[in-house]
């Protein structure tokens, strides 16, 4: 049955040609067995049935033409007095069609005709109520003009239910789509995320890396105690950039952004000690303090205060110069966190750090605006007076939208 079904929907035209062949053969039995008409008026019945049939068959493809064709044959009927027969059902169908598929103009004036039709043909020929009255006159005309009323109305609410399910679909489509693009802004944000990761990872790991290796070196012979200890410094460093690399490529890896935190922890508030004494070790002298009383914050909010105390040090480390001190102040508010960063090296120009960062990565002073800004804080970054560069930043506990 559903095989039929899918044959039907897939070959339309051939469904209505097989009919339109069928209605033709009981027109021509009635026209042979004398049913409609004598001498020319059943002569001139044979092309009105072919064109009714004619309209049966191409109704699908020309809707509002073959609307055209039915009301002109059945004026030649009127005015010729072919009586109706088998073949007049296509006005039925027509009717159909046209206000399920047609133009809105062709379906209301398929309405107009279908109302109109039984009323001329009671006219056009009587004698076949002659023995009633008036009133079975208008009883025929009615029971005749409700078929087509009916056709027109169930064509309308077909053509409503079409218009209302291609609205759906093209709703659908059309979230398919925002979520699509939304899918794809989300990856980008998330890729940018990581990128800034690795951009802090790599620029904070390997310069301490770097410095440690210079300085063991410098010192291998004269101090091997020392030179070994900055080997220390360097594996601890390598494992721990390993560790935190290995996290963000496995997000890569499985495609999936909330299993950021499978392999390491992200580093928070507390951690920022941490992060200065490894900076200390390099022969950064920095100055580190805790204002206020410390309790449990946002995630965001820790891992955006970690991270920009890691790139204003590796800044400070790479351009402040050999004598170059720094200092870290953590604030804690009632309603958020202070951080204020210093150092009273040379620096680097202000525009360098705007541009992205000296090394061109592209992720310094960008990468801590748009960290900043998710959390919805502040950031004020640019030179001190009298040399240095300042970074301060006030990161709420919530969101200014919330």
């Amino acid at each position: 049955m559903q095989h039929l079904y899918d044959f039907i929907r897939r070959h339309p035209t051939g469904v209505d040609t097989f009919w339109a062949v069928f209605l033709l053969g009981l027109s021509g039995v009635s026209i042979v067995a004398g049913q409609v008409g004598n001498g020319p008026e059943r002569v001139a019945a044979v092309p009105v049935a072919v064109a009714l049939c004619a309209v049966v068959a191409l109704r699908r493809r020309a809707p509002e033409k073959m609307l055209l064709l039915t009301i002109l044959t059945g004026i030649v009927q009127l005015l010729i007095g072919v009586e109706p027969g088998a073949a007049n059902f296509a006005m039925l169908v027509i009717t159909y069609t046209v206000a399920m598929a047609g133009e809105r103009w062709a379906s209301r004036l398929a309405l107009g005709c279908s109302l109109c039709a039984a009323t001329l043909s009671q006219l056009r020929w009587p004698e076949e109520t002659s023995s009633g009255s008036w009133t079975q006159s208008v009883f025929v005309v009615v029971v005749l003009t409700v078929p087509f009323v009916l056709a027109w109305v169930l064509g309308d609410s077909m053509r409503t239910r079409r218009a209302y399910l291609s609205q759906l679909e093209e709703r659908a489509a059309r979230l398919e789509r925002e979520r699509e693009a939304q899918s794809k802004v989300a990856v980008a944000a998330e890729r940018a995320r990581i990128a800034r990761e690795l951009h802090d990872v790599v620029a904070h790991n390997v310069s301490v890396m770097v410095v440690q290796a210079d300085g063991a070196a410098y010192v291998l012979d004269a101090s091997p105690d020392q030179a070994r200890q900055a080997l220390e410094t360097i594996s601890s460093t390598g494992r721990q950039a390993l560790a935190e690399m290995r996290r963000l490529l496995g997000v890569l890896r499985t495609g999936d952004t909330r299993e950021t935190g499978e392999y390491v922890p992200q580093p928070d508030v507390e951690q920022i000690e941490d992060l200065v004494d490894q900076v200390r070790q390099t022969g950064l002298a920095v100055d580190f303090k805790i204002e206020g009383t410390p309790r449990p914050l946002p995630t965001g909010v820790e891992l955006t205060a970690y991270r920009i105390v890691q790139e204003a040090l590796t800044n400070t480390r790479k351009h402040g110069g050999p004598d170059a001190g720094a200092s870290v102040r953590l604030v804690y508010f009632d309603d958020g966190l202070g951080l204020l960063v210093e150092d009273d090296g040379r620096g680097a120009a202000h525009e360098l750090y705007e541009d992205g960062g000296a090394d061109g990565a592209g992720h310094g002073m960008i990468g801590m605006r748009e960290r900043v800004g998710m959390v919805g804080g502040t950031l004020d970054a640019g030179p001190r007076p009298g040399g240095g560069f300042r970074i301060s930043a006030l990161l709420p506990l919530k969101p200014a939208n919330q």
